[in-house]
């Protein structure tokens, strides 16, 4: 869980900086979350690298470089403004909230559910499901439940 906080405060603060590009430690869950932000147009790309800049060319992480490996995520403005304005974990911790497939569909269609809130349109949740970290709309055609790991919108 340490990692979603620490990609969605380096996300939100980028986006606040109007920073072109952040960079996040090169981990799996970052990975997939990262793909989440980018299919769903949050970020224009997301490029593997070390702490000084993305990579011209490929490079293999291994056990000697894992501490300086890093994804770079280039972000998305639309007319000077970002296209993410806000972006929390729901789950900590301390409390995690795990959701069946149904209360992932009622989520998905704005209702709200025990204490969070339906998502609005222009806004996605990121779940951890069996398959992998996805968006609650995915979750929902695929019939998963999970874990709710952030909202980004």
């Amino acid at each position: 869980m340490v990692g979603v906080y620490d990609i969605c405060a380096r996300v939100q603060n980028g986006f606040r900086a109007r920073l072109g590009r952040i960079a996040v430690p090169e981990t799996k869950l970052n990975l997939s979350v990262s793909r989440v932000l980018y299919n769903q147009g949050f970020v224009s790309s997301v490029t593997r690298g070390t702490h000084l800049g993305p990579d011209a060319a490929y490079t293999p992480t291994t056990n000697l470089n894992v501490a300086e490996r890093r994804l770079w995520l280039s972000l998305k403005y639309y007319q000077d403004q970002p296209v993410l304005r806000k972006m929390s974990c729901i789950s900590k911790p301390s409390r995690r909230i795990t959701c069946s497939a149904n209360q992932l569909q009622t989520l998905a269609s704005g209702q709200p559910w025990n204490i969070i809130k339906g998502v609005i349109p222009g806004e996605i949740m990121i779940v951890s499901t069996t398959r992998g970290v996805v968006d609650i709309q995915e979750a929902v055609e695929l019939g998963l439940g999970g874990t709710l790991l952030a909202r980004a919108g």
